[in-house]
C-alpha cells in the first residue's frame, strides 16, 4: 500500500482555505479561477513536493492554467488533483495528466454543480427568506443563508474528501492493471469536446450580413454559416486568439482590442447581440 505525505487535515484545509471559499473572487477574463485553484492547492503542493523545488514550480505553473467550475465542486476536483500530484512525484504520470483529468471534470461537474445550488437551491433558499423577510420576520435572512451555505460546506468537505480517496485508491489499481493509460486517453477527448462546448457557448458573435431577402425571407451570412457548422465563429475566434497569445501578444490588448471591434462592429451593423 502506498504511503501518503498529505493526511486527512490537509484535505479538510483544502476544501476551506482561503483559495477554496475565494474561488470567485480572483475570477478573470483570460483564465478565470485559475488563481483561486492554484492557492487551494498550494499547501498541499508544498508537502508532496517537499524537496523538490523544481517539481514544486512547475506544479504552480501547471495550476494557474484554466479553471472554471461550480465553486462548490473546486475542493472535488482539488483532492483528485492533489492525489494525481502524489502519482506525479513518484513519476507514474505527467503533468499533461493532471490538466486532462482536470479539464474533463470541469464541463460536466458544472452543469451538475449550477443546476443543483444556482438554479434550484439558491432559488429555493432565497424564496423562503423573503416570503419570511416580507412578512417582517428577522429569520428571513437569516434563514436564507443557512439553507444555501450549510449544504455547500457539507459537500464542500465530503467532496474535497471523496475527491482524494477516489484519486488516491482507484487511479493506483489503474496504474497497476494497466487501465491508466485509457482513463488518460477517454479524459484527453472529453477536455477537447469540453474546450470545444466552451469555445461555442462563451463567444457571442451574430454577423447582420444580408445576402438576399425575397419578401420576408432573409438570407444572412450568420445562417449560412449555422448550415456549415453551428458555432463556427466562436471556433474561429477561439483559434484566432489561440494563435494570438502563442505569439505572445498581451491579453489585454486583446480584450480591449476586442471590445473596439465589438463596438465599430455594432455601429456599422455588421455585428448584431
Amino acid at each position: 500500500m502506498m504511503t501518503s505525505k498529505i493526511t486527512k487535515k490537509d484535505i479538510t484545509n483544502l476544501a476551506f482555505n482561503q483559495g477554496s471559499l475565494g474561488m470567485e473572487f480572483s475570477w478573470n477574463y483570460e483564465r478565470q479561477m485559475h488563481i483561486a485553484f492554484a492557492m487551494m492547492m498550494n499547501h498541499n503542493l508544498k508537502k508532496i513536493y517537499e524537496g523538490d523545488e523544481e517539481g514544486y514550480r512547475d506544479a504552480l505553473v501547471r495550476h494557474v492554467e484554466f479553471f472554471n467550475v461550480t465553486p462548490q465542486l473546486a475542493p472535488f476536483i482539488g483532492g483528485v488533483v492533489t492525489s494525481m500530484e502524489e502519482m506525479k512525484a513518484r513519476g507514474e504520470v505527467d503533468g499533461e495528466a493532471i490538466a486532462s483529468i482536470k479539464t474533463a471534470l470541469m464541463g460536466p461537474l458544472s452543469g451538475i454543480g449550477d443546476s443543483i445550488f444556482v438554479g434550484c437551491l439558491r432559488v429555493i433558499a432565497v424564496g423562503i427568506g423573503i416570503s419570511l423577510a416580507q412578512a417582517g420576520n428577522i429569520m428571513g435572512p437569516i434563514l436564507y443563508f443557512l439553507l444555501y451555505n450549510i449544504p455547500c460546506f457539507i459537500v464542500r468537505y465530503f467532496g474535497a474528501h471523496f475527491g482524494y480517496n477516489l484519486g488516491f485508491n482507484y487511479l493506483q489499481k489503474m496504474q497497476e492493471n494497466g487501465m491508466m493509460d485509457k482513463l488518460l486517453s477517454a479524459a484527453s477527448i472529453l477536455g477537447v469536446m469540453v474546450v470545444g462546448c466552451m469555445s461555442k457557448d462563451m463567444v457571442w458573435t451574430t454577423l447582420n450580413v444580408e445576402l438576399s431577402r425575397i419578401g420576408d425571407e432573409v438570407t444572412t451570412l450568420q445562417s449560412i454559416l449555422d448550415g456549415i457548422m453551428p458555432g463556427l465563429i466562436g471556433l474561429g475566434g477561439t483559434w484566432l486568439y489561440y494563435f494570438l497569445l502563442k505569439k505572445k501578444v498581451n491579453p489585454v490588448i486583446l480584450i480591449f482590442g476586442t471590445m473596439i471591434i465589438g463596438v465599430i462592429g455594432a455601429y456599422f451593423g455588421v455585428l448584431a447581440g
